[in-house]
């Protein structure tokens, strides 16, 4: 199964988020559950992040909640807040081709 989190930065949060980067990328890329993934980033010339999108490919929604509580942004307390959402691709260069 594939679950979407979605989670929102704290106000005024970019030091923190930074200074965790190299942290959270290590934990999402070692626990191999995460399909895709990326920041959500500001408008304008100059986009920051100000959030995180993840799609995982887990068994349950309990093991989509345990990768977003463990995530070490979460435990830094980065988030103001986390929604986790179930998934079902249907058009991507990146889906299995079925064949």
């Amino acid at each position: 199964m594939h679950y979407i989190i979605t989670a929102f930065d704290k106000p005024d949060s970019l030091d923190l988020r930074m200074s965790v980067r190299p942290d959270h990328l290590a934990y999402a890329n070692e626990m191999g559950i995460t399909v895709l993934g990326g920041p959500m980033l500001t408008e304008g010339d100059d986009p920051k992040p100000k959030g995180s999108m993840l799609i995982v490919e887990v068994d349950s929604r309990e093991q989509a909640e345990e990768f977003a509580k463990n995530d070490p942004y979460n435990k830094a307390g980065l988030f103001e807040k986390v929604t986790i959402r179930r998934w079902m691709g249907a058009v991507g260069p990146w889906l299995p081709s079925g064949d």
